[in-house]
């Protein structure tokens, strides 16, 4: 397999048999171009409605490729970003979908839409869209039962029952799957102190073949690689990515 990191949290996982593209906003580098040459059946995955993770441009492909098929969280169609008919499976937590090339099931997340678990050749793959224990910098001062006003959010927040649901909705993967050959997952300082513990308490509680970090342009390249000190504390391979296009095989 060949991963290709496109944006933010966009990436394109190339197989054997298919093309998967996750979470596409815009592309640097162009790498949808070659990309939409390709005669391998192209999947694509939006996690939510924000538009930092979906957008319409994606339905423009299917004007230049025949074998398209959009799997989009159940959420963009309730926020009316797209039609009904536009998308072959829309999915909310706990529903599932396949073709006999690719499975998937949407699990949960502590945002907006779903995360992926996504089987094809062998392989499992995951990624979080906008699950992550977003409000980690406050669990030092929090108080069970008291919210605590964010700036950054501009709203009162609950850290403590924010990271309960984190931490539910990881027992819930869990019992649908306790391993994964590729994980995706947010790495985002901007949330500040505690950055890194969500995929912190993530690689506690799964196996993993490689770790690969998004939703960092904010805070540059470099910010994501803290996370590589504790992936290898446990041996998982981690990708430093670099630049927009940058591709890895795996």
């Amino acid at each position: 397999m060949r991963l290709t990191y496109i944006f933010h949290s966009g990436f394109v996982l190339e197989s054997d048999k298919s093309i998967l593209v996750f979470d596409y906003w815009i592309d640097p580098a162009s790498v949808m171009q070659s990309v939409l040459r390709s005669e391998k059946p192209l999947y694509v995955f939006s996690s939510h409605f924000h538009e930092d993770h979906f957008t319409k441009e994606i339905f423009e492909w299917r004007k230049r490729k025949e074998n398209v098929t959009y799997i989009l969280s159940k959420d963009i169609l309730r926020h009316r970003r797209a039609c009904k008919e536009e998308v072959n499976a829309w999915l909310a937590k706990g529903a599932s979908w396949s073709d006999g090339l690719v499975s998937v099931k949407a699990s949960g997340s502590t945002d907006s839409g779903v995360s992926w678990i996504i089987e094809t050749e062998g392989k499992r793959i995951f990624h979080a869209g906008d699950l992550n224990n977003w409000y980690a910098r406050f669990l030092p001062e929090a108080v069970p039962n008291q919210t605590i006003y964010s700036e950054e959010f501009d709203e009162d927040i609950d850290p403590i029952a924010h990271e309960k649901q984190y931490l539910g909705e990881l027992k819930d993967i869990r019992k649908a799957a306790d391993s994964f050959d590729i994980v995706m997952f947010p790495i985002d300082s901007r949330i500040g102190n505690g950055y890194t513990l969500g995929g912190r308490q993530f690689i506690e509680r799964f196996k993993i073949g490689m770790f690969v970090p998004m939703h960092f342009v904010a805070g540059g390249f470099k910010s994501s690689w803290r996370m590589k000190e504790f992936t290898d504390e446990k041996n998982i391979p981690f990708w430093k990515i670099t630049k927009e296009g940058e591709m890895i095989e795996l």
